[in-house]
């Protein structure tokens, strides 16, 4: 579990590929901290089991599934990536529950400032997009976000200049794919409910006017 607080901002150093299969190198410090091998770490909003580790760099393997739903296989060496290691018992739970499971691809359609404001437009999958609601919580490349708008098929984020700054969001640009995760109380609302979208007739009918 995290929460979608970006620790630190870290370095793709190597690759290494073959077939489905993809062994990663990342170049960091700060979430190196009290970090052992086995333990998770969330690799732009991915999370990951660190396999192997020295004072300056752990590794990661990436399996079949992850690299198909996510970014990861699309790196190369010199990428910045966010990081942020699982939570314990004693964090403090800024943000909002985000798991590291990825549920999908979103792509940035425009990124536009005013004055200290970085406004942050993305489309979202409409199998995902039934989940996101206005002042809701997503979370894109790992990043807790606020949604301030919604509009079909389309998200935009008011990103604070601490977020834009510290994240790797900054380096994206229109046409950018991020990962992106739905807020997981959503899905289980929406579970529970039996339904896979609110629409008016589904209100209707259970008695809302």
């Amino acid at each position: 579990m995290f929460t979608g607080l970006i620790e630190e901002i870290g370095t793709v150093a190597a690759i290494r590929r073959r077939g489905r299969y993809q062994q990663m190198e990342i170049q960091a410090e700060h979430v190196l901290t009290g970090t052992e091998r086995g333990d998770s770490i969330a690799i732009d909003g991915v999370c990951q089991t660190v396999t192997t580790l020295d004072a300056r760099h752990f590794t990661v393997d990436t399996l079949a599934a992850s690299l198909h739903k996510t970014t990861l296989g699309e790196y190369r060496p010199g990428c910045r990536v966010n990081l942020e290691r699982a939570v314990t018992p004693t964090t403090r739970m800024g943000g909002h529950f985000v798991q590291g499971h990825v549920d999908g691809v979103a792509r940035v359609l425009s990124v536009r400032r005013e004055e200290q404001n970085v406004f942050l437009s993305v489309e979202v999958p409409a199998d995902l997009a039934i989940y996101c609601v206005a002042e809701g919580s997503v979370a894109l490349d790992g990043v807790s976000l606020t949604i301030a708008e919604l509009r079909d098929g389309r998200i935009t984020l008011n990103i604070i200049p601490l977020t834009w700054e510290q994240t790797v969001l900054r380096d994206r640009t229109p046409g950018d794919r991020l990962n992106l995760e739905v807020d997981i109380i959503g899905r289980y609302v929406a579970r529970m409910m039996g339904v896979g979208a609110l629409t008016a007739e589904k209100l209707a009918k259970w008695g809302y006017r």
